[in-house]
């Protein structure tokens, strides 16, 4: 799993955001960001983008962690709170685990461990590895 981590924390954008792959294991990923005022859009809340490259990782950490090339099909993300400043976490779990097409929930929480957003998306398992 170091192996795979190493090769999802090359996501270039991802890591030029912030986020952080905390955990992973079959079926489950962790990731973490700090909110800073970078972070921010003009309302003064956390940028929706950001808090969608935070699910996205945590996504693929699950998505691809048997080593099977999974990109995602489509994602939804529904804000529920707005995000000012400090630590955000999203947890992904993979609800139906398909042989092509799996689905993934990605919560995402405050410092509070306040609900802040529900990332769900379906991927496409490609019969490639990603390590290559």
């Amino acid at each position: 799993m170091e192996t795979l981590k190493a090769c999802l924390m090359n996501d270039r954008f991802a890591s030029s955001t912030g986020v952080n792959l905390l955990e992973m294991r079959e079926g489950y990923a962790k990731a973490s960001l700090l909110v800073t005022e970078r972070h921010l859009n003009a309302g003064g809340v956390c940028q929706g983008g950001v808090l969608f490259t935070l699910a996205d990782l945590a996504f693929a950490a699950v998505a691809n962690c048997r080593n099977q090339l999974t990109l995602s099909l489509n994602a939804n993300i529904t804000f529920l709170r707005p995000v000012r400043e400090g630590w955000i976490y999203a947890e992904a779990h993979e609800i139906f685990n398909h042989a092509k097409v799996p689905f993934i929930e990605v919560r995402i929480y405050d410092e509070a461990e306040k609900l802040v957003a529900v990332f769900t998306s379906t991927g496409y398992r490609k019969p490639e590895s990603v390590l290559k």
